[in-house]
């Protein structure tokens, strides 16, 4: 019986992406993909993107990620409630002597605020950040 698509919303961060645009994606990044209702891009994965475009550009790539940013998502902005709740989460992380990145914390907050779950491959980044972490690819793929 195929999968019907839930009414869930998600924050995709760049590796998801990454993923999607490659020749053959992930099985089961292909299956989440297919049953969300609506993915959400925080505008810090849209600089990482723009950024990798252009340190090792790739038309085909290119044209993919400005089709789905102009019909199959929303960004989202970093408004000062979400640079302020970076800023408290990044802080009590240091406080326990665990470090990460300012981009990353800036994604954590945007999830947290919009209350998105956060779909990425790299969970151990996003670590005590008290947030619903989704990790969609498959065990059997060999990436």
């Amino acid at each position: 019986m195929p999968l019907l698509t839930q009414n869930i919303d998600d924050l995709c961060d760049t590796n998801i992406l990454s993923e999607l645009a490659r020749p053959l994606p992930n099985q089961g990044v292909i299956e989440w993909a297919a049953n969300v209702s609506t993915i959400y891009l925080s505008v810090i994965t849209v600089d990482e993107i723009y950024f990798g475009l252009t340190r090792r550009p790739n038309a085909k790539i290119l044209k993919w990620f400005e089709a789905f940013l102009a019909n199959d998502c929303q960004v989202l902005p970093v408004t000062a409630e979400i640079a302020k709740r970076a800023g408290e989460i990044r802080g009590q992380l240091s406080l326990k002597g665990k470090v990460r990145s300012q981009a990353d914390m800036l994604i954590a907050a945007t999830a947290e605020v919009h209350e998105l779950r956060l779909v990425t491959r790299n969970e151990r980044d996003f670590k005590d950040c008290n947030l619903v972490v989704v990790n969609p690819f498959s065990e059997d793929s060999d990436d």
